[in-house]
C-alpha cells in the first residue's frame, strides 16, 4: 500500500458507520475473525447495527469465550448463514455493552437468540417461567433472567416488537421473575410458607405492563393466615418471605443483581408494615388513603403468590378507585397534582430528563390517569393500566380528541424508545439524555435515524416533547368544546354528563352553566368562533388553576361578547401568548379587576407586551405609569373638554383604566404565570401597589381642580389652593378601596377679598367632592377631609394663616401625630411647600415629645383599640385594628418619628416602611424587631388588597365565605385547600408583631 494511502478495508469501514475505523481494522484483522474477515455479508450487518464499532468489539469477546474451537466455529457457521441470529446477536451486541459483557461470561447464550418460531416471537409469563425454571439459587436466577432479557433486546432493536410490546414482555418477565424469587424464598423457609397465604400485587410500570429494561419493580403485599393458623404468626412468616423475595431480586451478587423491588407504594409507605391483611388494606384505603394512592391503584395487578388473595385484593379495592372522583378534596388534589413541578431535579438535568421534565413521559402518564379517574366511573372500558391502551380507549370514547391522542401515542413512543435504548446500553437505572456525541449518536441510530443521528435524534426528541407540552393541558378541556361543538358523523365527543363531571373535576361548581359560556363562545363558522376554539382549552386549565373557573369562564364570555368583534382584540389574544394567561389570571381572580373591565373592555389591550395595544387605550403593558405622565394625560384630556362635569368625566376614565393596569399587574405578580414566577417579595407588590393607587390619586385630583378652576373662574382662581394628602394617601400607601384622605389649604390673591376667596374654595371643594362621586360606569373617588383641624366640626378649607394660627394656640397631640403623613398632592406648589415648613416643628418637636405626650398617645391608641372594633370581629384577624395589625405598625413608628424625627433626618418620611428602616438604622430598634413589623405591616396590606380585589368592597378582616377565602389565599401564595394555614400564618406574624409594639410602643 502506498504510504498516506488508507486501505480499502479503511474506507469501507467508515462508510459502513464504524467511527475508529483504525481500531475496527485491527478487530476484523484478528485470529477470531480471520475466516469471515473478507466476508461482505458480515460487515454490512455490521453497519447496519446501533454501533458497529462496540457490535465488533463484542462480537470478538465473545468468540474469544468460547469453550473451543469447534464452539468458535459453530458461532462463526451460524452468524453468517443465518440472517435471524446474525441480525438478534449483532443488533444486541450493537446496542448494549452489558449484554455484550454478559455473553462475554456465559458464551453459550447466543444459542437463545438462534431459535426462531413463530411461539419465540411474542413470548408471555408462561414462556419465560419456562427460561427460569432450572435456576436454583439467586445467582441462577440472575444468569437466566439476563438470558431471557437477551431474546427481549434482540427482539426489541430487530424491530421485531415494537416498544409497547417489548414494555410487556419486560413485565412478563418480571412477573416470572418474581414467581421463580418467591418460589426460592419459600423453598428456603417451608414453615412459613405453610403458615401463610402470600399475594405479591404489582403496581407501577410492571402493574400496567409496561415497564422499562431497568427499572424499579413496585409491589404490594397481602397476606393471611393459612387454614388454622394464627394471623399474627401467619403475618410474621408472610413479611420474612416477602423480606428475603425482595433481597434475592435486589441484592448484587457476582452476577450483579436483577433489579430493586419497591414496595413503598403500600398503606403508610415505607414507615407501614410490609404485609397486611386484605382486612387491614381496605380499612386504610376507606379511611386514610390521599388521592393519589387511588391514582397509583389504577395498575394494581396481581402476578405472583397466592392468586386467589390476589384477586380478592383487587375485587376488593376496584370499586374505591373508581368513587375517587367523588370525595370531597379530589378537585384540589388534581389542581395541587396538575401543577406538579419539577422542582427536585437537579437544574443542569432538568433539560435532560425524559420522564419528569417538561413534555415528558410523566407529563403523559399523569394526564391520561387523571382522566380515567374522571370517567372510569362510569365507563369501564377506559380502565386498563397501560398508558397507551387507555389512551386508546379514552379517544375512542370521545374523551380525548382523536388528533391529540394519536400525536400523544406518538410522542410517547418515541420517548419510551429513546429511555429503554438509554437504559439498554449499561443497563442502568437512568431517564437522562446522554450528552457525549458517541452516546446520541448510537442512540439516534438505534432510533433508525441515520443521516445525522445527533442532530436529528436532538429534533425530534424536541419535537415530540413539544407536543406533549403543548397537548397536555388541552387533553382535559378540547373534548368539552367538542361537547358542545357540531361534529361530523361517526365522530365520538362527550356525552352531556361525562363533560359535566370533567368540568366538576377540574373544580367548576356550576358545570352546567360552564358548558352554556362554553357552547356560547365556540359554535359558529366565524373567525371569532374559530379562534376562541383554539384559545380556550388552554384558558380553561388556566380558570381551573384559580380559586373560581365559574367566573373566570363567565367573565372571559362577558369579554369576548363586548370585544370579539373587534380585529386587534382577537389578534392580541392569538398572537401575544402573554395576553391570555394574563387575561385568565385576571377574569378568575375575583371581583374588582373584572368589574373594572367589563367598564371598559377595550383595557384589555393592556394585557399585551404593548404592541397591540390601541391608540387611545395608554401605554400598553402592566408597568405602572409615574405620576408625571398620569397628570399630564389628565390635564390634557380636561382641556379638550367642553365643561367640567365632561373633564372629569375623563379623568376619572383614565383613574379606571389606570386602577385596572394596576390590579391586573398585581394579580399576574402574585398568581406567576407559565414563562415567569411570583414574585417573592411581597413588600415590593405592596409598595407597587400603594405608589400606583396613590400617584392616580393625585393625578386625579390635579385633573379635577384644573377642570373645576376653569369651569367657574377661567384661568385664575381668586385664591391660591393646595391639597395636602393625608394618612395612608400621604405615605404613597393607598390601597384599592382606600378613601383620599386631604387637609385643603388656600390663600387670597393679592387685592382678593377673605370672604370671597374663601367663598371660592369652598366651591372648588364641593365641587370636585360632587363631580368624583357622580354615579357613571367609573368607580368614585371619596374625598376625606376629617383630618383638619377640629375634624367634622372645624371649617373645610382654611388659609395657610388660619392654620398656623390653629396649630400655635390649640393643636393637640393627635394632630401632630396625623400630621407626619401630611404631603402636598395638588395644586400650588408654593403654597404646599410653605404649608409643610409650617407643620414640620409640629410633627418633628424639637427635643422629642414630653412623657405627658407620650402618656397620651398610648392611651388614644388603647381607647381606639376598645372602641373602633366591628362587633363580632375577631381581633386576631382584623388587619387593621386588632394586635399586631397596621395600626399597631404605624402607631409604634410614628411614636419614634415624633420621639427623634428632630435628630434623625431619614425618620422625616411620610411613609411607614421608610421609617421603620431609617429607625433601625438609628439603632431605635434592632434589626429583628424591624423585620417583624415590616414583615406583619406588608402582610396586613396584602390581605387587605386581596379581599379588595376579590370582593370587589373594602375590607379589614379575611372574607367568611370559603371560596372567597381561598381566592385570598391563592393571591397571598397559598395552594388549594390551605386557607387554614393562611389563617394560622397570618396570626403567627401578627402575634409576633404585638409582642414588638407591647415593648416600643406600651413600654412594657
Amino acid at each position: 500500500m502506498t504510504p498516506g494511502r488508507r486501505s480499502s478495508t479503511f474506507t469501507r469501514l467508515l462508510r459502513h458507520g464504524f467511527t475508529d475505523a483504525s481500531a475496527a481494522e485491527r478487530l476484523l484483522d484478528s485470529p477470531e475473525l480471520a475466516a469471515v474477515r473478507d466476508d461482505p455479508v458480515l460487515l454490512e450487518a455490521l453497519g447496519a447495527t446501533a454501533d458497529p464499532d462496540l457490535a465488533l468489539d463484542g462480537l470478538v469477546r465473545l468468540l474469544e469465550a468460547q469453550p473451543g474451537p469447534t464452539a468458535h466455529r459453530e458461532l462463526l457457521d451460524t452468524l453468517i448463514a443465518a440472517k435471524p441470529l446474525r441480525d438478534r446477536l449483532l443488533g444486541v451486541l450493537g446496542a448494549s455493552a452489558a449484554l455484550a459483557d454478559h455473553l462475554a461470561r456465559h458464551p453459550r447464550d447466543w444459542e437463545a437468540l438462534v431459535t426462531y418460531e413463530p411461539r419465540d416471537l411474542h413470548p408471555g409469563v408462561a414462556e419465560f417461567e419456562r427460561g427460569l425454571a432450572e435456576a436454583g439459587d439467586p445467582v441462577g436466577l440472575r444468569v437466566a433472567y439476563r438470558r431471557c432479557l437477551l431474546s427481549i433486546a434482540a427482539r426489541d432493536v430487530c424491530g421485531t416488537t415494537d416498544v409497547a410490546e417489548t414494555a410487556a414482555e419486560l413485565a412478563d418477565l418480571a412477573t416470572a421473575t418474581l414467581r421463580a424469587a418467591l418460589a426460592l424464598a419459600e423453598r428456603a423457609a417451608p414453615e412459613d410458607a405453610a403458615a401463610c397465604r402470600l399475594a405479591v400485587i404489582a403496581m407501577g410500570k410492571c402493574g400496567g405492563h409496561e415497564l422499562n429494561y431497568v427499572s424499579d419493580v413496585d409491589v404490594i403485599f397481602v397476606g393471611e393466615a393459612a387454614t388454622g393458623a394464627d394471623e399474627a404468626k401467619a403475618l410474621r412468616s408472610a413479611t420474612k418471605l416477602a423480606s428475603h423475595m425482595m433481597r434475592i431480586c435486589s441484592e448484587t451478587t457476582v452476577e450483579g443483581s436483577i433489579w430493586p423491588v419497591d414496595a413503598n407504594l403500600r398503606p403508610e409507605g415505607r414507615n407501614g408494615p410490609l404485609v397486611r391483611t386484605l382486612s387491614s388494606h381496605l380499612a386504610y384505603y376507606q379511611r386514610w388513603a390521599k388521592t393519589w394512592e387511588f391514582q397509583a391503584l389504577l395498575k394494581a395487578r396481581p402476578v405472583a403468590g397466592d392468586r386467589e388473595l390476589g384477586q380478592e385484593y383487587i375485587d376488593a379495592l376496584e370499586p374505591l378507585v373508581w368513587k375517587a372522583a367523588e370525595r370531597e378534596n379530589f378537585v384540589a388534589d388534581v389542581q395541587k397534582m396538575r401543577r406538579r413541578v419539577v422542582e427536585n431535579i437537579p437544574v443542569a438535568e432538568v433539560d435532560r430528563e425524559l420522564k419528569l421534565g417538561p413534555g415528558g413521559l410523566r407529563d403523559v402518564e399523569f394526564a391520561v390517569q387523571l382522566l380515567q379517574l374522571v370517567h372510569g366511573r362510569a365507563d369501564a372500558t377506559v380502565r386498563s393500566g397501560t398508558t397507551l391502551v387507555a389512551l386508546q380507549a379514552l379517544a375512542a370514547g370521545g374523551y380525548v380528541g382523536r388528533a391529540d391522542a394519536t400525536q400523544l401515542d406518538d410522542a410517547y413512543r418515541f420517548l419510551r424508545s429513546m429511555e429503554h435504548r438509554i437504559q439498554l446500553y449499561r443497563l442502568r437505572r437512568t431517564h437522562l439524555v446522554p450528552e457525549d456525541q458517541a452516546d446520541l449518536r448510537r442512540l439516534g441510530r438505534s432510533l433508525g435515524l441515520r443521516a445525522d443521528p445527533e442532530t436529528e435524534l436532538i429534533r425530534e426528541w424536541k419535537r415530540h416533547t413539544g407536543v406533549v407540552r403543548r397537548l397536555h393541558e388541552k387533553l382535559f378541556y378540547r373534548p368539552l368544546l367538542d361537547a358542545v361543538a357540531q361534529l361530523g358523523p361517526g365522530e365520538a365527543r362527550l356525552s352531556p354528563k361525562a363533560a359535566r363531571e370533567r368540568l366538576e373535576a377540574l373544580g367548576y361548581a356550576d358545570p352546567a352553566a360552564a358548558l352554556r359560556h362554553l357552547e356560547a363562545l365556540a359554535s359558529g363558522v366565524t373567525r371569532k368562533a374559530a379562534i376562541q376554539r383554539t384559545l380556550l382549552p388552554v384558558l380553561l386549565g388556566w380558570f381551573a388553576d384559580s380559586a373560581d373557573p365559574d367566573a373566570g369562564l363567565l367573565n372571559f364570555r362577558k369579554v369576548s361578547d363586548a370585544l370579539g368583534k373587534t380585529p386587534w382584540y382577537l389578534r392580541l389574544l392569538r398572537d401575544e401568548g402573554a395576553a391570555a394567561e394574563n387575561l385568565a389570571r385576571v377574569l378568575s381572580a375575583g371581583r374588582l379587576a373584572p368589574d373594572l373591565l367589563m367598564r371598559a373592555p377595550e383595557a384589555v389591550a393592556l394585557l399585551g407586551d404593548g404592541d397591540s395595544a390601541r391608540e387611545g387605550a395608554g401605554a400598553g403593558g402592566l408597568e405602572p405609569r409615574e405620576r408625571a405622565q398620569l397628570e399630564r394625560e389628565i390635564l390634557a384630556a380636561v382641556g379638550r373638554a367642553y365643561n367640567a362635569e365632561d373633564g372629569v368625566r375623563a379623568a376619572r376614565g383614565v383613574r379606571r383604566r389606570e386602577l385596572f393596569r394596576t390590579a391586573a399587574a398585581d394579580i399576574v405578580d402574585s398568581y406567576g404565570t407559565e414563562t415567569n414566577p411570583a414574585e417573592a417579595d411581597q413588600g415590593a407588590l405592596v409598595d407597587r401597589v400603594g405608589g400606583a393607587v396613590s400617584d392616580l390619586t393625585a393625578a386625579t385630583l390635579a385633573g379635577t381642580l384644573r377642570a373645576v378652576v376653569r369651569d367657574g373662574w377661567g384661568d385664575t382662581l381668586p385664591t391660591r389652593f393646595t391639597i395636602i394628602g393625608m394618612g395612608r394617601f400621604g405615605g404613597h400607601e393607598l390601597g384599592y378601596g382606600s378613601d383620599a384622605d386631604v387637609v385643603f389649604v388656600h390663600e387670597p390673591q393679592d387685592g382678593v377679598a377673605e370672604r370671597e376667596a374663601a367663598d371660592a374654595a369652598n366651591k372648588v371643594v364641593s365641587e370636585m367632592r360632587r363631580l368624583l362621586q357622580i354615579p357613571s360606569a367609573d368607580p368614585p373617588l371619596l374625598i376625606d377631609a376629617d383630618l383638619r383641624p377640629e375634624g367634622k366640626s372645624g371649617p373645610l378649607v382654611r388659609t395657610l394663616k388660619a392654620y398656623e394660627a390653629y396649630y400655635r394656640r390649640w393643636s393637640l397631640v393627635w394632630e401632630s401625630q396625623a400630621l407626619l403623613r401630611a404631603e402636598p398632592v395638588a395644586g400650588d406648589e408654593e403654597l404646599g411647600r410653605r404649608f409643610i415648613e409650617l407643620i414640620d416643628p409640629l410633627r418633628y418637636p424639637a427635643e422629642g415629645l414630653g412623657e405627658d405626650a407620650v402618656r397620651e398617645i398610648r392611651r388614644l391608641k388603647a381607647r381606639m383599640e376598645s372602641e373602633r372594633l366591628p362587633r363580632g370581629a375577631d381581633p386576631k384577624l382584623h388587619t387593621k385594628l386588632g394586635p399586631g395589625g397596621l395600626s399597631d405598625v404605624e402607631w409604634t413608628v410614628q411614636l419614634l418619628q415624633l420621639r427623634h424625627g428632630w435628630a434623625e433626618p431619614g425618620l422625616r418620611t411620610t411613609r411607614t416602611r421608610q421609617a421603620l428602616a431609617a429607625a433601625c438604622a438609628a439603632g431605635l430598634l434592632g434589626a429583628e424587631e424591624a423585620a417583624i413589623l415590616d414583615e406583619a405591616w406588608v402582610l396586613a396590606t396584602r390581605v387587605r388588597n386581596a379581599v379588595m380585589l376579590v370582593r370587589g368592597r373594602a375590607g379589614d378582616t379575611f372574607p367568611p365565605e370559603s371560596r372567597e377565602l381561598a381566592a385570598v389565599g391563592r393571591y397571598l401564595g397559598y395552594g388549594d385547600g390551605h386557607a387554614g394555614d393562611m389563617l394560622d400564618a397570618y396570626r403567627r406574624t401578627a402575634r409576633r408583631a404585638r409582642v414588638v409594639v407591647e415593648e416600643l410602643f406600651y413600654g412594657a
